[in-house]
């Protein structure tokens, strides 16, 4: 819609673009039209270039109705106490250019003159008329009359704000965090999705991290309720139209969205429920562009199941995210599902819940379930900080894995990563396959052991992934730890897969060992000093032999192995 104003502005036909697709507002699914009495079509679908698009057409603006806060008697409009620019000039300009009338609402006036030129967002020749509200009349926000932090006139504390107190929603909250990746830019739907940001903002996060919202505040921590789409402490403001020209565009990491209903495709509902019409606002825009979409909710609502068989609106298409590779998980209060081309799947489950009597009976439809869903980190029931902040600044999964092409070895960085939750296991297997299945051939591996953890309940599922890279990826693999736990336990483990449990107590042994793999084709004498050997365990940290400027495979490397 803003971009349409836009387009109606500069005189063109319409917008075109691929939001929509596979939604309600797709005409093969309704065109937009929410009853029998809406014959007109407005949303035509159109193929360029072998791609599928969407054209909205055109529509004169007749009356356009605005807000701002100061007018001089030319019209000139400045919007310094608002908390948002919003499409106004998109707007003014698209109904004076379709021979309309532009009325704007502002709290005061000022000599004629005296505005600063670079403050005004509406110019005068856009302004028919200026109309003076009394205070009443013109609050900045539905819930607020006025927030000084809204419009940039201070700054608040933020490490101040109370915490939220503990129930379902911050549990929701809480796992959605797990989700945040350090230096992304991230955008918060309405509702449910507000709670990331106070949880963020609890584990001392957001210092990391750029929040956004759809009317375009950038930065800063964004506002709940109905004080929604203003920000406290923003970085910059800009108006929709280009704040949707970067969501559509692809710049979002990540965002994190309502969800009342999904179904078994993975479509998800938040526009409309029988006769009430809730709208999509930019949730379409934004689910559908973002690099990876988080949708949060309770599991039930008020003894309605979420999950059903069929979404009566589609605001959200599971069966394009799925053909597109876009990575979606579905977050309640009781489990984890995640999007595949097959439909949902169950990927997690809170500890002490039976699947049958919690999850499938209250479920419309059966989803794909593995042989044994991951158990929820139980660090989100608990009363408390989580102390999260810590694990999540360390390396991310992928810049934990490196290949380098001139020594062809792939070096592998566990150090300081910790494997607590199946799914941690399935992310490496994923993470190692796309790294390496491109080359279509072997290649040897290292991998940094030294202060990796790992939940000893999963180490017989890790070594089974181990030995399955083992078999496909690895030409040769050797592993090195200054712990006596892995040298013990991991070595018996992987013996027990019929794989050579090759760990060395320093980063040296480990690639002499891989030279001699690569120059003799076999595996080393116990003499070599391969874990299971009798050799004794030493305890000094592996010594890298790499310069400051020039990092380590343990800086660059990652996971598997």
């Amino acid at each position: 819609m803003s971009h349409l104003f836009r387009d109606i502005a500069a005189g063109k036909p319409g917008t075109i673009t691929r939001v929509g697709l596979d939604t309600f507002v797709d005409p093969r699914h309704g065109g937009g039209r929410i009853n029998a009495r809406t014959t007109e079509e407005l949303v035509q679908p159109l193929t360029l270039g072998g791609e599928d698009y969407l054209f909205y057409r055109a529509l004169p603006i007749d009356v356009a109705i605005l807000r701002g806060t100061t007018a001089d008697p030319a019209g000139n409009i400045t919007m310094e106490r608002e908390a948002l620019v919003l499409e106004a000039l998109a707007i003014a300009t698209a109904a004076r250019n379709s021979g309309g009338v532009v009325i704007v609402q502002v709290e005061r006036l000022a000599e004629a003159g005296s505005l600063n030129a670079r403050l005004v967002r509406i110019p005068g020749a856009m302004v028919d008329c200026v109309v003076v509200a009394p205070p009443e009349a013109h609050w900045q926000t539905f819930a607020t009359p006025y927030n000084p932090a809204f419009s940039g006139e201070v700054r608040v504390p933020m490490r101040g704000l109370p915490p939220m107190p503990m129930g379902a929603r911050k549990v929701i909250a809480r796992r959605a965090v797990f989700e945040l990746r350090p230096n992304s830019v991230v955008n918060l739907g309405i509702g449910m999705p507000e709670s990331v940001a106070s949880v963020a903002n609890e584990e001392r996060m957001l210092e990391y991290l750029t929040l956004t919202t759809e009317p375009g505040t950038i930065g800063g921590l964004p506002a709940g309720g109905l004080d929604f789409g203003a920000a406290s402490n923003i970085e910059a403001l800009v108006d929709q139209p280009a704040q949707f020209d970067f969501y559509d565009g692809g710049g979002l990491d990540a965002a994190f969205l309502g969800m009342a209903q999904a179904d078994r495709e993975g479509n998800v509902n938040v526009s409309k429920f029988g006769p009430r019409l809730a709208g999509a606002g930019g949730f379409i825009n934004i689910s559908q562009n973002a690099k990876k979409v988080v949708f949060l909710g309770t599991f039930a609502a008020r003894g309605e199941p979420k999950f059903v068989d069929s979404v009566e609106h589609r605001t959200f298409s599971g069966r394009l995210a799925a053909r597109r590779g876009q990575p979606v998980l579905y977050v309640t209060d009781r489990c984890v599902f995640r999007l595949t081309p097959e439909g949902l799947e169950l990927a997690e489950i809170a500890t002490g819940l039976d699947i049958d009597r919690d999850i499938l009976a209250e479920m419309a439809f059966r989803p794909l379930i593995p042989r044994d869903p991951a158990p929820m980190d139980p660090r989100i029931f608990a009363e408390g900080p989580m102390g999260y902040r810590e694990e999540w600044l360390s390396l991310p999964l992928e810049a934990r894995l490196t290949y380098d092409p001139a020594q062809d070895v792939f070096f592998i960085n566990f150090e300081g990563f910790g494997v607590r939750r199946r799914e941690d296991i399935a992310r490496i297997h994923r993470a190692v396959e796309e790294r390496l299945a491109p080359l279509g051939r072997k290649v040897p591996a290292i991998v940094n052991y030294d202060h990796f953890t790992i939940a000893p309940e999963l180490l017989d599922d890790y070594t089974d992934m181990v030995r399955d890279l083992v078999r496909r990826f690895y030409s040769g693999v050797t592993r090195y730890t200054t712990s006596a736990f892995l040298h013990r336990k991991f070595g018996q483990a992987l013996r027990r897969r019929r794989v050579s449990p090759h760990i060395y107590e320093n980063r040296a042994e480990a690639e002499g060992h891989l030279h001699a793999l690569a120059r003799h084709g076999h595996p080393p004498r116990p003499e070599d000093g391969a874990a299971g050997s009798g050799q004794a365990d030493r305890t000094e940290r592996p010594d890298t032999g790499y310069g400051a400027d020039r990092p380590s495979p343990a800086q660059n490397a990652g996971d598997p192995g």
